[in-house]
C-alpha cells in the first residue's frame, strides 16, 4: 500500500551508469531513495549510505527513468480473458514500464467518469504500475456523438482518443479538438480512413495480391493525417497521431510542425523493426493495426525517429485470445503484445546506429510524460522513484507463452534481443527482479 512506503528503510542503488534524458545525464553513479522519491543522485562514491539503508549493486548497468507507455490496451473491462489491469501490471513490470496509458475502447467504453476512477484505481492497487486512462471522444467510442469531455478530463482522462478507431465524422473531429483545447488536453487519433481500410487486413500490394489477402491502401493513413492537420490549423486544438507507419503520413508530420502547428506523434516497435513480410505463410501474430508496411515505410520511420518527427515509441500492445489468432489471415483479429518486448525492440535501433541511448530513452521516458503532462519519465530529487535498471547489452530471446502478462501474441516471438530489463522499481519498491 501507498502509506506503507513511509515506513520502508531507504535504498541506495550503487554502482549503476545514470541516464536521464530530461537533464542529458549520463555517468556512473548512485542513486537514493527514501520515502518512495528520489533523494540524490549526486552522491560521492565514498559516501556512506544513510543509517539504515538497504543497498542494492546495479553491475555498472543503465539506471534510467521507468518507461511511459502511451499506448496500450487491456482488456479490462469486458475482456478479462484476454488481459486484466494485474497481467498487464506483471507485463509492464517485466518490460521497465511504471506508467501506462490505456486506450478506452473496452467494454463498457472508458466514456463514463466512474470508470477512469476505477482504472486509475485498479492501477494504484497492483503497486506496480500507474495507469492512466484515456477518454473516448465519442459515446462508446462508436463515432457518432461526442463523450462528455469535461467531466472524463475532471476525472483524470490523460488525453482523449477512440483508441483503435479512427474518429471518421469530421465535425465530430473539429469539436473535439476545440473541445479539449478548452481543457488543455490532448487530441490521439488513430490515423487510418475507415472506409479505405474497411475489410482489409494487409498493406495492399503485391505482397497481399500474391497471398490473395484484401489490402488496405497506405494511403488511408496520409489522407486521415491531412485533414486532421487541417483541423489542428483550424481549432488551434492539440493533435497527437499515433503508430504512424508511413513516409507519407510522417513528411505530412515533419511539414506542420516546420508551420509551427501542435502536433505530435508516436510510432511502436513493429513499424520501425518488421516489415509487411513479416507475415510470411498468413503469419496471424503478425497481423496489426496498421497492417505492417513496405521496407521504404519502415526505413522512413527509423529515418523519422532518428530527426525527432517522432515523439515517443509506445508498446502498441493489444493482447489477443489464443482462439482470436487461430483463424485464417483475413479474419484473424489484428493486434500484437509488445509490453514486455518494448525496450529490447528499440535498443535494436541503438546497435544499429539508428539512435543514441539517450535518445532511445528520451522516446520512452521524457518525451512521451511531457506530451501527456506528467511528473514522469525524469531521475530529479523529489520525484517518485519510478526507476527501470537495464542491460542493454544483455541477450534474451521472446518465446510466446512464456513471458508474463495473460496474452501471448507477439509479432516477435522466436526474435533475438539485446537489451534486457533486470529490475523495475515503483515508488521505491522493487517490482521486478
Amino acid at each position: 500500500m501507498p502509506g506503507t512506503r513511509l515506513l520502508d528503510p531507504p535504498l541506495l542503488i550503487d554502482n549503476v551508469r545514470l541516464l536521464d534524458p530530461a537533464t542529458g545525464l549520463d555517468r556512473p553513479g548512485r542513486l537514493l531513495v527514501a520515502r518512495g522519491m528520489i533523494e540524490d543522485l549526486d552522491l560521492p562514491s565514498d559516501a556512506a549510505p544513510p543509517e539504515g539503508a538497504e543497498t542494492f549493486d546495479g553491475g555498472g548497468a543503465v539506471l534510467c527513468p521507468g518507461l511511459v507507455d502511451m499506448r496500450a490496451s487491456v482488456g479490462e473491462p469486458g475482456h478479462e480473458y484476454r488481459e486484466t489491469i494485474a497481467s498487464a501490471a506483471e507485463a509492464a513490470s517485466f518490460g521497465g514500464i511504471t506508467t501506462l496509458a490505456v486506450l478506452p475502447n473496452t467494454t463498457p467504453a472508458i466514456d463514463d467518469p466512474a470508470l477512469v476512477r476505477l482504472l486509475r484505481a485498479r492501477g494504484e492497487e497492483t503497486g506496480r504500475v500507474t495507469i492512466l486512462p484515456y477518454g473516448a471522444i465519442t459515446k462508446g467510442c462508436r463515432g457518432e456523438e461526442l463523450a462528455e469531455l469535461g467531466l472524463l478530463r475532471e476525472a483524470g482522462a490523460a488525453a482523449f482518443t477512440d483508441g483503435t478507431r479512427a474518429v471518421a465524422d469530421t465535425r465530430l473531429m473539429r469539436l473535439a479538438l476545440s473541445y479539449a483545447r478548452g481543457f488543455g488536453a490532448t487530441v490521439i487519433q488513430h490515423p487510418e480512413d475507415p472506409s479505405l481500410a474497411r475489410g482489409g487486413s494487409a498493406t495492399e500490394g503485391e505482397l497481399a495480391t500474391r497471398l490473395g489477402l484484401p489490402g488496405i491502401p497506405a494511403a488511408a493513413e496520409p489522407i486521415l493525417v491531412a485533414r486532421d492537420l487541417m483541423l489542428a490549423k483550424l481549432t488551434g486544438g492539440t493533435l497527437h497521431l499515433g503508430h504512424v507507419s508511413t513516409a507519407a503520413a510522417l513528411e505530412l508530420i515533419r511539414r506542420a510542425k516546420a508551420d509551427g502547428l501542435s502536433v505530435t506523434c508516436d510510432t511502436a516497435p513493429p513499424y520501425f523493426d518488421l516489415n509487411e513480410t513479416a507475415i510470411g505463410d498468413f503469419r496471424t501474430f503478425s497481423k496489426l493495426s496498421p497492417p505492417l508496411r513496405p521496407e521504404a515505410d519502415r526505413l522512413a520511420v527509423c529515418a523519422a525517429l532518428a530527426d525527432g518527427t517522432i515523439d515517443a515509441i509506445g508498446s502498441d500492445h493489444m493482447p489477443r485470445d489464443a482462439d482470436d489468432k487461430r483463424l485464417p489471415f483475413a479474419q484473424a483479429a489484428a493486434g500484437g503484445v509488445g509490453l514486455t518486448t518494448l525496450l529490447g525492440v528499440t535498443m535494436a535501433r541503438v546497435h544499429d546506429g539508428t539512435l543514441t541511448l539517450l535518445a532511445a530513452i528520451d522516446l520512452l521516458t521524457t518525451r512521451p510524460a511531457r506530451i501527456l503532462g506528467l511528473q514522469a519519465g525524469r531521475l530529479a530529487r523529489g520525484l517518485a522513484a519510478d526507476l527501470c535498471l537495464f542491460d542493454p547489452e544483455r541477450s534474451w530471446r521472446v518465446q510466446s507463452g512464456a513471458m508474463p502478462g495473460r496474452a501471448q501474441n507477439s509479432p516477435f516471438d522466436g526474435r533475438a534481443l539485446d537489451g534486457r530489463v533486470l529490475a523495475t522499481w515503483k515508488a521505491g519498491r522493487r517490482v521486478f527482479g
